[in-house]
């Protein structure tokens, strides 16, 4: 296919000029090249990664949790215009050693970031590599749809990563519970079983009362700590641990909650790891692992897994908002008293 038509000249876009202030500017609507889509975005979700560009600036258009319709195509592309779908971060190459087997995450010649390097899900419309776009089914929503990104993405992959050396996981502890460690939360649920006890720890009583209706154990950090929870639940720990909130005092209570043969995985960026190693990693037979975002290939189970669980799911998603209030959005995300923030256009 090689339809480039392309009926909107212009666009309305927002420009984070940094100091915590977004205004909006006009841009013109991109064309897609050889192997290119034009999606014109339909909701992109707030992620805590978006902070540095919030507060900093960004040249480019932020947004990397994007979903959309395919308006155009470019030359070379198997694309229906009208497909739905959403967006994959990462540009993979597609060719090199990692991608070759899979680890599309782990590019070794990686081209781009949708909404870092390149524009993102903010403006109407955003052009992107083919490989990078996933269709979905049309009754999904398009607010919804965001979560098979970075809250199913994500979070189904720490878990598969910690199996790869704990394949019998029976109890699971998060430390933070934000957007991304409600997603662990549901992930967990969905993967291992309702049945399986999930801790997960936060000083925000909102987050912790949304955990708890996803089904995990809520441990509020202002009156309890992780250690005695488990233990008040008639254990001595926990077979993995989830880090989601980048900071060293979550990485260390997440590492002493875990029981032998214990796997803490470390998914949100930030601070760093004290060890202990023959203490904590040795005696014990502990692994301490990176995850990073997810795999190409994941989207397939996640995508029936959506279709399967939609309502659980959309409890993630609390707060909904136009392209006109990405500002109100991001101080409302910011003060902490939210699940997921949605952009829908």
């Amino acid at each position: 296919m090689g339809d480039t038509s392309n009926p909107v000249q212009t666009m309305s876009i927002p420009l984070f000029v940094g100091s915590g202030r977004i205004e909006y500017g006009e841009k013109e609507v991109p064309v897609p090249g050889r192997g290119q889509l034009l999606l014109q975005v339909k909701a992109n979700a707030l992620c805590g990664s978006d902070r540095g560009q919030f507060y900093e600036g960004s040249s480019t258009t932020p947004g990397h949790e994007a979903s959309g319709i395919v308006a155009a195509v470019g030359p070379g592309t198997n694309t229906v215009i009208g497909t739905p779908g959403v967006v994959f971060l990462m540009g993979y190459c597609g060719q090199c050693q990692n991608c070759n087997q899979g680890y599309t995450n782990q590019c070794l010649d990686k081209q781009a970031d949708y909404g870092f390097s390149h524009d993102g899900g903010y403006g109407p419309f955003m052009v992107i590599d083919e490989n990078v776009f996933f269709a979905i089914d049309k009754s999904i929503p398009m607010a919804e749809a965001t979560m098979i990104l970075d809250i199913m993405g994500t979070g189904g992959h720490a878990l598969k990563r910690a199996s790869l050396v704990r394949p019998d996981i029976r109890s699971v502890a998060i430390t933070g519970a934000g957007p991304i460690g409600l997603g662990v939360v549901a992930m967990a649920k969905l993967i291992l079983g309702h049945e399986t006890p999930v801790f997960i720890t936060d000083f925000i009583p909102y987050r912790l009362e949304l955990a708890e209706k996803m089904g995990a154990i809520p441990v509020n950090l202002n009156n309890r700590t992780l250690t005695e929870a488990i233990g008040q639940s008639g254990m001595v720990g926990v077979d993995i641990a989830i880090d989601t909130s980048g900071k060293s005092d979550g990485r260390r209570t997440a590492l002493e909650a875990l029981n032998k043969r214990g796997v803490l995985v470390c998914v949100g960026h930030g601070q760093e790891l004290n060890l202990s190693v023959s203490h904590d990693l040795i005696a014990a037979e502990r692994a301490v692992l990176g995850s990073e975002y997810f795999r190409y290939d994941e989207f397939e189970e996640n995508h029936e897994l959506m279709l399967e669980n939609l309502p659980y799911l959309s409890q993630i998603i609390t707060h909904r908002c136009k392209a006109t209030e990405i500002q109100e959005a991001y101080e409302l995300f910011f003060a902490g008293e939210t699940g997921k923030v949605v952009i829908e256009q």
